[in-house]
């Protein structure tokens, strides 16, 4: 993840992290399914998924505090 996209995700509302975390696992689910059936062969791209979703839930709970 690039500072950039770091800093539009600390700048996000806790309802849009929430939509974005959201569509995040929405995503993830699909890549892990599409990677189960052969499919897909995109590690690469599910590692940065579930490092995404972990900064996402950390600023959620920043947030909450």
């Amino acid at each position: 993840m690039k500072l950039k996209d770091w800093e539009l995700l600390k700048n996000k509302t806790e309802a849009e992290l929430s939509d974005s975390l959201k569509k995040d696992k929405e995503r993830l689910w699909s890549l892990l399914v599409d990677l189960k059936a052969g499919k897909s062969n995109n590690i690469k791209e599910i590692r940065s998924l579930k490092k995404t979703i972990a900064r996402i839930n950390t600023l959620i709970n920043n947030k909450l505090k």
